[in-house]
């Protein structure tokens, strides 16, 4: 199965509102070329199986029922204090399970105005067959919202 790196602009932004990024739970070893975690989890460590902690940066696996998880493990940690802050980064599936668990715990998402061109291992972009959304869970909403409404509509939580 071939893997798409998120493109630097969007994880510089994370870094700006994450300040660093403590920990990223579906990672691999080009990814982190870029993301730059200090403790990250490829497919062979398996990050659903491993402990989460501090700042999370997040692109998880996008294939049904895996997302499941990795959304369910990042709620277990953030309800646990394991997780300050989280910025997660998903396909706009905003009817699913997973996307509405996602958002209830979010106090911010963005919205991109056009749909994320991913980069394949030569770092050429891709055609996204749909839109994307970018969640954040943590204390600082408004520095979120400042930092990524350069990408789209942005809006903070009602709860």
């Amino acid at each position: 199965m071939p893997e798409w790196y998120t493109p630097s602009v969007y994880i510089e932004a994370a870094r700006n509102v994450l300040g660093i990024i403590d920990t990223d739970p579906a990672s691999s070893e080009i990814a982190q070329k870029t993301v730059k975690a200090e403790t990250f989890y490829t497919v062979d460590d398996n990050g659903l199986d491993q402990k989460w902690l501090g700042n999370v940066w997040m692109n998880p696996p996008y294939t049904s029922g895996l997302i499941d998880q990795f959304i369910d493990k990042l709620k277990k940690h953030v309800v646990g204090d394991d997780v300050f802050a989280a910025i997660v980064l998903v396909n706009n599936a905003t009817e699913t399970k997973w996307f509405q668990s996602l958002a209830s715990m979010s106090s911010a998402i963005c919205f991109p105005a056009s749909r994320i061109r991913f980069l394949n291992q030569e770092g050429e972009p891709g055609s996204p067959l749909q839109g994307q959304a970018i969640a954040y869970i943590g204390p600082d909403s408004e520095e979120f919202k400042m930092e990524f409404s350069k990408f789209g509509f942005c809006m903070e939580s009602a709860q």
